[in-house]
């Protein structure tokens, strides 16, 4: 290490300097110290860029709107936070597939500073990067800057995590809890459309799962499957208890065979100590995880991924609702060709049938159907009709591989809601995906 001492918090917030690009680790292995101190730079710095993703920090330079003009925040993927603050005007999205986040970005702009959230130096002088390698070790290479908001309490993992210190410029001391997400119990529809999906995974085949009920349904069927590999963007709360049951060991694979192959773990307590010092799970780097290359090199993968809203043609949109921005779209569509890529690959899409939505005119929450005829204006297309393969609700399951437009007209609203079917029908024959004799 440059500098051998531990300094404090305050110390990096000197180094920032206006003009300024700033890279923090994301989900987990973001550095909460650094977020919630940089506000106090906010009075000599102006236009200091900040990216990050899935942040959890309710931190004041973004979510007040006084220090706007300071610093401007770039994300990956929106969660809840960054949701509420963008109406400052400060907080844009950088559209991206997550195998070239990283890449790109530098491609862009250098990163005068790196910081992240890892655990202490060991005997041999190495950190472990502990949660995250979305773009961690990537950025960190290419940085001016590295710092490193070192914590007991994040788990020491494996695979390409390890940083010497003779690569780190700072050290902070830190003492928080992780960010942790419950595992949530699926509800109803969720249980239906992950039946469905578990109905068409088999002995031996290699899953990624994501975050949410129907992704935890599905890990919740699989307990009667055998000898199930894990190559996923996400490692899971869900997959640990499979783990623990012998039905995901690996056996099968045809890349990393043995090993649950990921590029960050986001969930409770349990599962961060499941993964410490634990050879069983291998965190790699996001551009090599999720490379649709990489991932259909894996026989028999399984993709498993939420969307917002599909159109007759088989549009997917999973990360805006109009041109209201709310998450991203990491790894869907990575996966998704990746599993089609691979020699008898799946990629399932899932999405309630319905939502209630408030009407702008009467005020009231009346129920559409996320099945629709058009994508709303400014929908992003987070996965392009081209790749779309299984497309999954609580009313069924359909295979759109190789069908025409008039094809999965049908097909998608046998899968509807009832209540809008023949609604759908007609829109279908006046947008002219069909004609009356359908």
């Amino acid at each position: 290490m440059k500098n051998h001492e531990y300094v404090t918090i305050d110390k990096i917030i000197d180094l920032v300097k206006s003009d300024m690009h700033i890279v923090v680790g994301s989900a987990a292995a973001e550095p909460q110290e650094f977020m919630t101190h940089l506000h106090k730079a906010a009075h000599r710095v102006n236009n200091v860029t900040i990216d990050n993703c899935l942040p959890f920090a309710n931190a004041e330079f973004f979510i007040d709107e006084q220090y706007r003009d300071s610093f401007f925040l770039d994300g990956w993927f929106y969660t809840p936070v960054l949701r509420k603050a963008h109406k400052h005007g400060n907080i844009s999205f950088i559209p991206n597939n997550l195998h070239f986040a990283g890449k790109k970005r530098l491609d862009y702009k250098k990163v005068d500073i790196f910081i992240t959230a890892a655990t202490p130096p060991d005997k041999h002088g190495f950190i472990s990067l502990s949660l995250s390698n979305i773009y961690e070790k990537e950025i960190l290479e290419q940085a001016d800057i590295v710092v490193i908001e070192v914590n007991e309490n994040f788990p020491t993992t494996y695979g390409d995590m390890e940083v010497s210190v003779n690569d780190i410029d700072y050290l902070v001391k830190t003492n928080y809890e992780p960010p942790t997400i419950p595992n949530l119990e699926p509800n109803e529809k969720d249980i239906k459309i992950g039946s469905f999906i578990a109905e068409k995974i088999n002995d031996g085949d290699c899953i990624q799962l994501g975050i949410g009920g129907v992704p935890n349904a599905v890990a919740k069927a699989l307990f009667n499957k055998k000898d199930l590999g894990i190559h996923t963007e996400m490692f899971t709360s869900g997959m640990v208890d499979l783990m623990k049951a012998g039905v995901i060991n690996g056996k099968k694979k045809t890349l990393h065979k043995g090993k649950v192959v990921c590029c960050f773990a986001l969930g409770t307590k349990e599962m961060y100590e499941y993964i410490d010092q634990n050879p069983a799970v291998s965190l790699l780097r996001g551009n090599y995880v999720n490379d649709p290359y990489v991932i259909g090199q894996n026989d028999n993968q399984v993709s498993i991924n939420a969307t917002i809203e599909v159109d007759l043609t088989g549009q997917c949109c999973s990360e805006s609702i109009g041109t209201k921005h709310i998450s991203g779209t990491g790894g869907q569509s990575d996966t998704a060709i990746g599993a089609l890529n691979a020699k008898n690959g799946r990629s399932f899409i899932s999405l309630y049938s319905t939502a209630m939505v408030r009407n702008p005119e009467t005020g009231e929450k009346e129920e559409v159907s996320k099945i629709v005829s058009t994508l709303k204006r400014g929908a992003a297309v987070s996965l392009s009709r081209n790749d779309v393969d299984y497309v999954v609700t609580e009313y069924g399951i359909v295979n759109l591989r190789g069908t025409n437009i008039r094809e999965r007209v049908k097909l998608l609203i046998s899968i509807a809601h009832p209540n809008f079917r023949k609604q759908l029908m007609e829109e279908a024959v006046k947008e002219g995906f069909i004609n009356e004799h359908f």
